[in-house]
């Protein structure tokens, strides 16, 4: 086994992987260098019909689902659940080459690393491109992945529509209509294993120089919009001392939630007012209404459960309302699969290092169905969502190569 995994990663193409990281980023391709690709348009049902062919042409099954997610399988020696693996193809608005694509063709690079090599596995191995993970056609995120752990979301994602209106409901149908010969998977038992592979988006890699990233888990969120209500007035004409701004109080609440949650978290804090909606929004008027969103981020479910409580007393002690508009625990991913994504570095002598994701994955759905981690290789600079996105070519083939090391011992697991 030891023997397939690495004749695998050794088969891992590099010019094919990189040619087709930059095939896909054809479609949507920006003048900027970066993508736009919304999840199910008509540049995205191109990009899938283009992944398709290429399945098709490694010798896999294609089939989908009530979410449209992509499932291209590789039979395995026996009748087994299977190996699973891939990412997302959607980008964001101004987004890159790499973020969630690049586990998808790796995946698929994996396949055709599988058939060079000539190995057959006792399993079979799917490559999965989830459908919205971004969230930016249509909400919320991780549309696909979390409808597939938790298929009842699916008739209340349905309903979501994106900036012209267009339904859920109406994508889905679309892609049904651009592929009608695929076959529908059947709801099965839970996978064996999920493996996602997926560029950092931060700096923590890059910044201690190691080469790839050991997931040991994806820090917990919450997100809150909070609403100040003031009254508004003649900017020239009113007295400081007279005045109910909104604005203010806003910012008064913003001050205290930031030092609250950075005397809770610590190092670990990530906590971000990224949202503001201001009425009337006019030079010369004070504000009535202010909203702000509150995204607070940590990997301990304590330090999460301690901010919602402190944010409820500030809340009630400036006389502020606050609405909950998403919240997710931490997760853990398996140490089965952790043991399994640190052994292929091992034995393609990669540097490694533990790190817990600050960023939303389709693998933290995965984990509620399956034993499940990620393999993250440097994002350079930190950047992410934005054309500017870029990983060094001996990285991503790095990743690729552990990926394939990896999914060759989890494929040959016993039942």
């Amino acid at each position: 086994m030891q023997d397939d995994a690495l004749s695998t990663a050794s088969s891992v193409n590099a010019a094919r992987l990189l040619d087709s990281i930059q095939t896909l980023a054809r479609f949507g391709a920006r003048e900027d260098g970066g993508v736009d690709r919304p999840a199910l348009s008509s540049i995205d049902i191109d990009a899938r019909r283009h992944l398709i062919d290429r399945a098709l042409a490694l010798g896999c099954s294609v089939r989908t689902d009530a979410c449209a997610n992509l499932f291209f399988r590789r039979e395995g020696l026996e009748n087994l659940p299977p190996v699973m693996t891939g990412s997302h193809t959607d980008t964001q608005p101004t987004g890159g080459k790499l973020d969630g694509c690049y586990g998808v063709l790796a995946g698929l690079e994996c396949l055709a690393a599988l058939n060079d090599a000539n190995i057959r596995t006792r399993r079979p191995l799917e490559v999965v491109a989830w459908t919205n993970e971004e969230g930016t056609r249509f909400q919320p995120g991780a549309m696909g992945s979390s409808a597939f752990t938790d298929p009842v979301l699916i008739e209340r994602y349905m309903q979501a529509r994106d900036s012209e209106g267009i339904t859920l409901a109406a994508a889905l149908a679309a892609h049904r209509d651009a592929f009608p010969s695929l076959a529908t998977r059947p709801v099965q038992a839970q996978a064996h294993a999920f493996m996602e592979l997926h560029i950092e988006q931060g700096p923590l890699l890059e910044l201690a120089d190691v080469p790839l990233g050991v997931v040991t888990g994806i820090q917990g969120v919450r997100w809150y919009a909070v609403h100040c209500k003031g009254a508004a007035a003649h900017a020239g004409t009113t007295p400081m001392h007279a005045r109910h701004d909104a604005m203010t109080l806003a910012l008064a609440v913003r001050a205290e939630l930031s030092a609250l949650a950075h005397e809770l978290g610590r190092d670990d804090t990530r906590i971000t007012f990224g949202r503001w909606t201001v009425l009337p929004n006019s030079i010369n008027t004070i504000a009535s209404d202010v909203t702000f969103t509150v995204d607070f981020r940590h990997p301990d479910a304590s330090v999460l459960h301690a901010f919602d409580k402190q944010l409820d007393a500030c809340v009630e002690r400036h006389a502020v309302s606050r609405e909950v508009l998403f919240a997710h625990p931490p997760v853990e991913f398996a140490p089965s699969i952790i043991r399994r994504v640190k052994d292929a570095c091992n034995a393609l002598s990669a540097p490694s290092m533990n790190i817990t994701s600050g960023a939303f994955h389709d693998a933290m759905y995965l984990a509620k169905h399956c034993p499940s981690a990620m393999l993250f290789v440097p994002s350079r600079g930190g950047i992410s969502h934005n054309p500017a996105e870029s990983t060094g070519d001996d990285h991503l083939v790095l990743g690729t190569r552990a990926l394939a090391h990896c999914l060759v011992h989890l494929c040959n697991e016993a039942p």
